[in-house]
């Protein structure tokens, strides 16, 4: 006996398996109990029961146990697991916990069974010890003092298996979450087939908004949020698998044949999903991400470029449409890389000072009085060349480049503000496009405040203009709220771009703007007859009941100009009149057609302020200012 047990203990001190070791250890117990029949069953946290290797029973009959729910009626094993105490049964055929499961064991001449829980130190049952016996009889005083010392060999067993198992768990399962973490997405990688074309999927899943709820709430809130995400995301992609990468980070293996006929659809779904407000530490949340995808191609070689590809997807749809989902086509890595030298050359402009102020005229359609104007940005290249900003636009989507674009330029508008004032010119107000990376800084009031108070110009010359895609494309309550502020201390907010995809008027009531400039694909197509005449018309008159100034955008022929007035618009903007042009030649327009602030003939800044709309027109010359 005592050879037996120092065997077992070798076999669990070496490392063995439990399956191994439970083999071992029921064949040595059947040796030293001619006739007796051996089992030992493992019990898991749902209280099922797992067969374990070595026992004389056949396969078929152990299969039966198989995942069996424990319980005080199911056989000496799951009543011993169940009550967590031995459990005699002397007479199979009559025991009233064998009626359900007695005919297999008697077809195999075993008439008795005695089991016994295995426990550990806590008192927890961890698996169960069997004896069977051809006759009708209890153990007999050397059987069990076998049981006890079986068990207690048993017990140490199953405890190491179960901390193989929790040191496995932690390897490969994130705790926070749940989910299978990177190194079990690795695993299952490699084990992916590269073989067949579209056979699966890949989507990198982006928590847009941990860092600042982190900021904002606490680390609490944030895992919150992780736990909340994970869950959401599992439940929308099941069956197939989710995989929390790290940090702010999810992976989607898509095997299923609906979730691959559209991926796209199912990217949204996982968006759609999260969209919903979530209670994270008593922090009312919305979580917004950005999805990356990759598709297996004939190209891929293995499941390391599909990951790879998903990457690409997810950094381009970051720095382009935040808040969506982008998959992966094989020019990526070429946008990519251009938008990388489009960076640098800004990066470059900004420290050798090749950033600059270019404006564009904004006038009374009436009187084609000067009323404001807009301060566009301009890179003047090494060799002088002057490009727009449409040309280095991809830039702006990084915060830092973003943000240093936006400080030069205010900067520069306030110094030019600041000398137009000296020179006496009229001046009513320039407006200074805005970033979502200077929403998101938190500093905007303050930059501006400083950035004007250098050069003493008040910030009633100043209008803020934001894109339709900045103000609601990305579903971004902070750029609402920072709205909200900056108009709380007096400031105007321009709505830049309206029609273009995103906004409506029912928006404007909860985020209120004081400006919309009109997109110029509405003006473009501004003929008698064609719908925009009718939405345009449509807006201008519902704008000015929300008390919120109209501006066309993009007026090119004196056509559209009269037609706009005609309808009700007063301001307006475009190649009519004036292309974005240099602060020397904006001094001179200004001089000659800049409207005068007078007792009878407000500005607009006036206006906006709430006062009625320009009293006469003040006879300035019609059509363009500059040929």
């Amino acid at each position: 006996m005592l050879h037996f047990q120092n065997t077992i203990l070798e076999m669990i001190a070496r490392g063995e398996t439990l399956e191994a070791t439970t083999d071992r250890l029921c064949h040595q117990i059947e040796k030293l109990l001619p006739g007796v029949w051996c089992s030992v069953l493992r019990v898991d946290g749902n209280g099922l029961l797992h067969p374990l290797p070595g026992s004389s029973f056949p396969d078929g009959y152990t299969a039966r146990l198989e995942g069996l729910m424990i319980g005080p009626l199911v056989g000496s094993c799951g009543s011993a697991a169940y009550l967590g105490k031995a459990v005699a049964a002397t007479d199979i055929a009559t025991d009233p916990r064998w009626i359900a499961f007695k005919e297999p064991v008697l077809a195999l001449g075993l008439r008795a069974c005695w089991s016994s829980p295995i426990c550990d130190a806590e008192g927890a049952v961890l698996g169960t010890f069997a004896l069977y016996f051809p006759e009708k009889r209890g153990p007999t005083p050397r059987e069990k003092e076998v049981v006890a010392s079986s068990t207690s060999l048993c017990a140490i067993a199953l405890e190491r298996h179960q901390r193989v198992i929790e040191r496995e768990r932690k390897a490969y399962v994130d705790a926070l979450t749940d989910l299978p973490n990177r190194a079990s997405l690795d695993v299952a990688l490699e084990r992916l087939p590269s073989a067949e074309p579209g056979a699966w999927a890949f989507l990198v899943v982006d928590l847009d908004n941990l860092k600042a709820v982190n900021d904002t709430f606490g680390h609490a809130a944030g895992d919150a949020l992780l736990q909340v995400v994970a869950f959401r995301i599992a439940a929308s992609v099941a069956p197939d698998r989710v995989f929390r990468m790290g940090g702010d980070e999810f992976a989607v293996i898509l095997q299923g044949a609906e979730a691959l006929a559209s991926i796209e659809s199912m990217a949204h779904h996982i968006l759609d999903a999260l969209a919903v407000p979530a209670d994270c530490d008593g922090h009312v949340i919305v979580p917004r991400a950005t999805i990356g995808g990759a598709v297996l191609s004939a190209d891929d070689r293995d499941a390391k470029s599909v990951r790879q590809n998903a990457d690409f997807a997810l950094y381009h749809a970051k720095e382009t449409s935040p808040g969506g989902f982008m998959l992966y086509w094989p020019g990526i890595g070429s946008a990519i890389k251009t938008r990388i030298e489009v960076i640098r050359d800004v990066d470059a402009a900004l420290s050798e000072g090749r950033i600059d102020a270019f404006y564009q005229p904004i006038l009374r359609l009436d009187s084609r009085a000067i009323v404001g104007m807009e301060a566009l940005c301009r890179l003047r290249k090494p060799d002088g060349e002057v490009v727009s900003a449409a040309e280095f636009h991809q830039a702006t989507s990084d915060a830092s480049v973003a943000s240093h674009l936006t400080e030069r330029m205010m900067a520069i508008v306030a110094a030019d503000a600041r000398s137009w004032l000296d020179q006496g010119i009229p001046l009513q107000h320039i407006g200074i496009n805005i970033t979502s990376a200077d929403f998101h800084s938190g500093t905007l009031y303050a930059r501006l405040e400083a950035a004007f108070g250098r050069e003493n110009v008040p910030l009633k010359h100043i209008i803020l203009e934001v894109t339709e895609s900045i103000y609601l494309g990305q579903r971004d309550p902070i750029v609402a709220r920072e709205i909200k502020v900056l108009r709380a201390h007096g400031l105007r907010v321009a709505l830049d771009d309206f029609g273009t995809g995103f906004a409506s008027l029912t928006h404007l009531l909860t985020v209120p703007v004081d400006i919309i400039k009109i997109d110029k694909s509405f003006i473009d197509r501004l003929v008698q007859g064609d719908p925009s005449l009718a939405i345009v018309e449509g807006l201008i008159g519902i704008a000015r009941k929300l008390d919120i100034r109209v501006i066309a955008e993009g007026i090119e022929n004196e056509a559209q100009a009269s037609l706009l007035a005609e309808i009700g618009c007063q301001f307006g903007q475009g190649y009519l009149f004036s292309q974005a042009v240099s602060r020397q030649i904006a001094t001179g327009l200004l001089v000659r057609f800049a409207q005068p602030i007078g007792e009878h003939e407000t500005g607009m800044a006036d206006d906006l302020a709430g006062k009625d709309q320009f009293d006469r027109p003040t006879g300035r010359p019609h059509g363009r200012f500059l040929g």
